[in-house]
């Protein structure tokens, strides 16, 4: 089986599983959800995340390099392998971040509140969780990753479901940056940096004062303008900020 058709099928895994996680992380964890809805993450409108997509590619490249080269063979060889997969998990997660937050004027997270945060994007603490992460995925996922690449040596046919994901994934990228233009059109006209979490919670909360279905996916699609709800949300966080803090 080639590279090519080894790598989308793991970005194709990593970016649904990657979902996933975000999903259950946002519902029962995230301190950003208080009520713990169930939040679309990520800024595409499919259910997908790729920046898990890449890292897991990442990760797949980094065990296969570890097995290669003999370092899965002791503790302090698997210690360093974990190192290097949180450095690298980390290095796209502040690109992917900085892409955003200098080019589009979007921040998808932030970290600002962290111990030890660079630009609100990456802090120690969730390298570390992605050196857990990568950790999990050595013992646990990685073999079944590497029976899912001998079957789908076997069954070929299957790589036409990952052609179809991608055709999907294509047409959702260029609704997704279409609409990451209107935010960054925004963006630019107030001088502000739009926080894409606050502006998801913002409408979901609209929709429910209006008493309409909620959007799961294209969770930013309205009737009215999404320019008002872009000013509505960041006036409601202005103001958040501004509320004096309890010294005890």
């Amino acid at each position: 089986m080639s590279a090519f058709l080894t790598l989308a099928y793991l970005f194709f895994l990593g970016s649904l599983l990657g979902w996933v996680l975000e999903l259950v992380f946002r519902k029962f964890f995230s301190k950003a959800n208080p009520e713990h809805r169930w939040i679309n993450p990520g800024f595409c409108a499919g259910p997908y995340v790729p920046l898990y997509g890449c890292g897991l590619c990442i990760l797949y490249l980094l065990a296969a390099l570890g097995s290669e080269t003999g370092w899965e063979a002791s503790a302090a060889g698997r210690a360093l392998l974990f190192v290097g997969m949180a450095i690298s998990m980390t290095a796209i997660e502040y690109l992917a971040g900085v892409a955003l937050l200098k080019l589009a004027k979007v921040r998808l997270w932030d970290y600002s509140m962290m111990w030890g945060n660079l630009d609100g994007l990456i802090c120690p603490l969730f390298s570390f969780y992605w050196a857990a992460l990568g950790a999990v995925y050595y013992f646990l996922v990685h073999p079944h990753i590497l029976d899912a690449l001998a079957w789908l040596a076997r069954n070929l046919a299957f790589s036409f479901v990952i052609g179809y994901f991608f055709g999907v994934f294509t047409i959702d990228l260029a609704y997704s940056f279409r609409l990451v233009a209107r935010l960054k059109a925004f963006a630019e006209e107030e001088r502000v940096v739009v926080r894409y979490e606050s502006l998801k919670a913002h409408l979901h909360a609209a929709r429910e004062r209006a008493r309409r279905s909620q959007r799961f996916f294209f969770p930013l699609m309205t009737a009215r303008p999404l320019t008002e709800h872009l000013r509505e949300a960041h006036e409601a966080l202005e103001r958040v900020r501004e509320l004096p803090t309890d010294p005890d």
